[in-house]
């Protein structure tokens, strides 16, 4: 049989092979099971052919390097042979000679150019290299990132890192300096990579082929004191690379759900690298945080017995707190466990449940049911979120149930669900790579979904043009075809004006707003008073930006929206994701391929969580607690009676607690004393409770509150199931073993359910808890251990055994009918600027830490990496107040104030100041409103007016004191 008119017929090793025009004779080898060794090539970058490792003899005439040469119709290839192996074994030998002797450092999976020694007998040659040549001595070791160790001797310029830098993740640090034998790798032309703009992604090192980088050993000493009973042991030395066991998990940090290979030492029970896996989501890209920030499960702070307060032991609350400032000094990263420990004893396991039960029961007798309340967590297992909002509903008797969702994205669920019936995702974030256009709004991608964000750098080189609305300037701006900085708040008025646009110069989908939509005239009249003259007033723009913005989204092929908490962390963020959503339906440009609505999630598993029903209005699925149908299926299932009334949010939880009507609460996970809003306010509705259980894997801020504290197991210990932001199922399996006493979330869980009498918590295997949540959905139905796989699968998923899931949503219809219009009106936000307080705050997340840092500031890397308090300010308004970078600075809200020091950044906007909520010691959450969204119950995180002033150093105020 011939080949097609595009395919061509070669042979290589007298094997016919049949592959598509323009394959390169590498892959055609590759695909025909033939092997060809190389160093610079890897099939993820663009070959560039200049180890001439693969060299192949082409027709007897010509050694081509079959990386970079395409197959061609009756090609005669010999891929090996001897006079093949005898060219492969002098390159080797030149490229050894060039090896220190004693290799400063080395690749824990081995050297690939190690491995051709051994495999052409070149390796122990001793002081002169194979061919008799003097080893070279030339070139400079660079210990400078905390990360990666540089051996510039070792490196063979085969420029893979470069490729992996500029291709892969596209932070295009890495490039050549020097000539000839003085040539090198390059960090921001010749900095030290530790000081060049590298944001430690370990992609460069992945790609490696030598020991030129390498994996530096994470530094065993960590900051912060052991848990004074229960010392830490000393660290072991790490094992040879046989000895190690690898483990396919998950990386336990953002919504991207990134696949992982964990390499671990079980003798000793600690991960001792990561690398990247092949999967549809990743692709094997990390992260800092993915691949350097995993020894917080091993951090000697580790909680591993029960603890319960003693007797007398008040005031409730930490001790070593974000509020407590003392000796003129900020308290460190990390609680400091020598004071909050005399305050708590040792307990046993019945001892402590026993307790927790007794209480819960209690105050549940005495107060009623709705004076309980649980906050879950979207950092556990999707089984985790399940069994948590059932102890909560079946066991306490109300639906007072939540999670960080209420601070992430409350408010885009809240406009999903009203407007297309549905609070997923409609398409994958690497769906992208089938768009000509994509917006990205109030998401600084790159800190909060580093690796999603390298799929939106390669599209944007590939054409794709990203419209980048932010007034905090994201570092994807940089490759934008516009970025436009509206004024902080002015989201509303902004899309409006675009909607206006799109609508007067008919660049609307008619026939998709027709049969697929509702409201239309309404939204129509609503806009009208929008022109992009007013809007761009509003907004603090030119009109021309909003015009160019309606133009390019109007006109699109295929476009598709992705937002993050720039968006939704405001009191009018429901509005802002209502207008989003009408901009899409407006333009038809959903349900098809590289089109869709896509909130982008900040939790490893909060749309798994939220799935699972961990919300207080709906059940799992998002079936409303209101709905009797929906109740009935539910009470049938779990055998008991539920209320029909929503519960309370985070926010309407302390509030509660602050009134007496919340008297007991059940923390799993979460650590609301630093995420949530008006930190002052927070810690006095956590000492009014009666009662506080805290179950976590640290002694957290808000466990110092507690009056149990159940140790549990970390990310690393468990199996569960997590959703990432895709709606992508995917099994996390364990890799260490849990310290000490802690236990599996899940049994916990159980264990406190069976102790207060509640039913249908008989679970012995964490599959069972799986299967009865999956059968009460319809998302999920089908799924299984079984046919998740490695990969795991996207829900909907018609045929799991043999499908992935459905990537697009919504091709035909919304699951509320039709999609609605709902138009927003402009409004402030709930505190604006004054006299007193000029500047507006903004918080968020950095790339190097998560969420409270719980986890990321007890991994070393990490912490070294970014270890202090610092703002973000606009060198004109530093300028303004006398200040240089590092000066120690107060900020002041009407809610309170904290001390850090402060860097220049064009980042955020004139008059604006971005502090990142991670850091306990100056928590900006201290300085944040809890006003809330009516729609969506989140706080307005992303606007506060607030004072900065610059503070004298001690020593001079000293001085100024002793004058006095």
């Amino acid at each position: 049989m011939s080949a097609g008119p595009s395919e061509v017929e070669l042979t290589i090793d007298g094997v016919a092979v049949r592959v598509a025009a323009g394959t390169t004779i590498w892959e055609a080898a590759r695909a025909a099971g033939i092997e060809i060794p190389v160093l610079c090539h890897d099939p993820r970058y663009r070959p560039v052919g200049v180890c001439r490792m693969c060299v192949v003899d082409v027709g007897g005439r010509v050694l081509a390097a079959s990386c970079v040469r395409p197959c061609e119709p009756g090609m005669t290839v010999t891929a090996s042979g001897p006079a093949i192996d005898a060219h492969r074994k002098v390159l080797t030998a030149l490229l050894l000679a060039d090896q220190p002797q004693q290799a400063s450092q080395t690749r824990p999976e081995g050297s690939a150019l190690a491995a051709l020694g051994r495999r052409y007998g070149l390796d122990g040659a001793g002081e002169r290299g194979p061919l008799g040549l003097p080893r070279g001595t030339g070139r400079p070791l660079d210990p400078s990132s905390p990360v990666i160790g540089v051996d510039h001797q070792a490196c063979i310029l085969c420029d893979r890192c470069v490729r992996a830098c500029d291709e892969v993740q596209s932070n295009e640090v890495i490039t050549r300096s020097g000539k000839g034998y003085r040539a090198k790798i390059a960090f921001d032309l010749d900095l030290p990579m530790g000081s060049s703009s590298c944001v430690s992604c370990g992609e460069c090192m992945d790609a490696c082929p030598t020991d030129a980088l390498v994996n530096k050993p994470l530094a065993p000493k960590r900051r912060g004191k052991p848990l004074p009973l229960a010392p830490a042991p000393a660290p072991e030395p790490t094992p040879p690379p046989a000895a190690l066991k690898q483990v396919p998990t998950l990386c336990p940090y953002c919504g991207v759900g990134c696949s992982v290979t964990a390499h671990v030492d079980e003798q000793h029970n600690k991960v001792v690298w990561i690398d990247g896996r092949d999967s549809r989501v990743s692709d094997r890209r990390l992260c800092v945080k993915g691949r350097y920030g995993f020894d917080y499960a091993t951090h000697p702070q580790r909680l591993t017995q029960p603890l319960i307060r003693r007797e007398g032991s008040y005031p409730k609350g930490p001790l070593s707190s974000a509020l407590r400032v003392r000796e003129g000094r900020r308290p460190g990263g990390l609680v400091d466990y020598a004071e909050v420990m005399p305050h708590f004893r040792e307990a046993s396991w019945d001892e402590a449940l026993d307790l927790v039960a007794k209480r819960l029961l209690e105050i549940r007798e005495r107060h009623g049911s709705r004076a309980l309340a649980g906050f879950g967590s979207a950092k556990g297992s999707n089984e985790e979120a399940y069994l948590f909002q059932k102890l909560v509903r079946v066991g306490f008797g109300s639906n007072n149930v939540d999670h960080c969702t209420r601070l992430c994205h409350a408010s885009s669920v809240a406009a999903l669900m009203e407007t297309i019936g549905s609070g997923a995702v409609s398409t994958t974030f690497r769906d992208i790579e089938n768009s000509d256009v994509a917006m990205l709004v109030g998401t600084n991608a790159t800190s909060n979904h580093p690796v999603a964000a390298t799929f939106f750098k390669q599209a944007a080189k590939r054409g794709c043009k990203l419209l980048v609305i932010d007034p905090h300037r994201p570092q994807l701006a940089d490759f934008a075809h516009r970025y436009v900085r509206i004024r902080p708040g002015s989201d509303v008025a902004f899309f409006n004006g675009v909607l206006h646009e799109i609508i007067r110069r008919g660049l609307y989908d008619r026939h998709f707003v027709a049969e697929r939509t509702e409201g239309f005239e309404r939204l129509k009249a609503t806009v009208e008073h929008y022109p992009p003259r007013v809007a761009a007033q509003l907004c603090g723009l030119d009109e021309q930006e909003i015009v160019d913005v309606a133009v390019t989204w109007g006109s699109a092929r295929a476009a598709i929206c992705f937002w993050g908490m720039g968006v939704s962390q405001h009191v009018h963020g429901t509005d802002n994701a209502r207008c989003l959503i009408s901009l899409v339906l407006l333009t038809g440009q959903v349900g098809r391929p590289g089109t869709g609505l896509h909130p982008l999630r900040g939790q490893n598993n909060v749309q798994g969580a939220s799935d699972a029903g961990l919300i207080p209005m709906v059940f799992p699925d998002y079936q409303s607690v209101k709905d009797p149908a929906v109740r009935g299926r539910f009470e049938a299932a779990w055998g008991t009676t539920l209320d029909p009334q929503p519960g309370l949010t985070v926010v309407e939880i302390m509030r509660a607690a602050l009134k007496h009507e919340i008297r007991g609460m059940y923390v799993q996970g979460e650590n609301p004393f630093v995420s949530d809003p008006n930190t002052e306010k927070v810690r006095k509705a956590l000492a009014a409770l009666e009662f506080l259980v805290v179950q976590d894997i640290f002694l957290t801020e808000t466990a110092e509150f507690a009056d149990v504290v159940l140790p549990a197991s970390s990310f690393f210990e468990k199996t569960g199931t997590y959703t990432n932001t895709d709606r992508r199922v995917q099994i996390g399996r364990p890799v260490l073993k849990m310290p000490g006493a802690a236990r599996l979330d899940w049994d916990i869980m159980c264990e406190i359910a069976r102790r207060m009498g509640v039913p249908g918590f008989e679970f012995t295997r964490i599959e069972d808890v799986f299967a009865e949540f999956a059968g009460l959905t319809e998302s999920y139905r089908g799924l299984s251990y079984e046919t998740l796989g490695l990969e795991g699968k996207l829900w909907p998923c018609a045929d799991p055994e043999h499908e992935d899931g459905q990537v697009v949503l919504f091709e035909r219809e919304f699951p509320g009918g039709r999609g609605k219009f709902v138009p927003a009106e402009f409004a402030p936000p709930h505190e604006l600027p004054s006299p007193e307080f000029p500047f507006v705050l903004t918080t968020g997340r950095l790339l190097e830490h998560w969420h409270t840092g719980t986890m990321t500031r007890r991994a070393s890397a990490l912490e070294t990496i970014e270890s202090e308090p610092y703002a973000d300010m606009r060198p004109s308004d530093m300028e303004a107040l006398g200040l240089c970078d590092g000066d120690e600075i107060a900020v002041t809200s009407r809610r309170g104030s904290i001390t850090l020091k402060v860097r220049g950044s064009e980042a955020p906007g004139l008059g604006s100041i971005f502090i990142p909520f991670c850091w306990r010691e100056a928590a900006a959450n201290v300085l944040t409103s809890d006003a809330l969204d009516p729609f969506g119950k989140i706080p307005e995180f992303k606007f506060s007016a607030v004072r900065v002033e610059k503070l004298r150093p001690p020593a001079l105020a000293d001085l100024d004191g002793a004058a006095e």
